[in-house]
């Protein structure tokens, strides 16, 4: 992995909080040599999809497949992390190499406190926030079950989708 990063930014918020276009904004300023986005979900729905034989460019998509197993997905990623909170993290930083990181989608304490705890002093936490309305507008709705969290003291999830 070489000499580790120089700094650890670490993206939180709600779907369609607009995360994805922040880390997007930072990479684009800063270049692909000194900057990577590390996005944790793909790691995890590659994971689950080579696990369940599932067509993986369709879980990255935004469609109706991937929303056939989201449920599960989110499931399988919480039994994972359960038994191992830095799978993910883990998985996501193989190879990375650039000075900067950028983790686009932490979605649990678990994966900020593996980040604090593999990288102190480097990591940095930021917290992206929008109204339900500007969600709405973007494409988020409401879906019955959506929230993770079995127990926010046992699970706690950052994102509070």
């Amino acid at each position: 992995m070489g000499p580790g990063p120089k700094l650890v930014l670490v993206f939180s918020g709600k779907r369609k909080s607009g995360k994805d276009y922040i880390t997007d904004l930072i990479l684009d300023r800063l270049g692909p040599a000194v900057c990577t986005v590390l996005r944790l979900s793909g790691p995890l729905k590659q994971q689950y999809a080579q696990e369940h034989g599932l067509d993986l460019d369709q879980l990255l998509g935004p469609g109706p497949y991937k929303e056939r197993y989201r449920a599960d997905m989110i499931h399988w990623g919480e039994a994972r992390r359960c038994q191992d909170p830095g799978f993910f993290c883990r998985l996501a930083t193989a190879g990375a190499q650039q000075p900067v990181w950028v983790v686009s989608d932490a979605r649990r304490l678990s994966d900020l406190q593996w980040f604090q705890s593999e990288f102190p002093h480097k990591t940095v936490s930021v917290r992206v926030q929008c109204s339900d309305e500007t969600r709405q507008k973007r494409g988020w709705s409401f879906t019955t079950g959506e929230c993770t969290c079995l127990s926010t003291a046992v699970h706690p999830d950052i994102s509070t989708y």
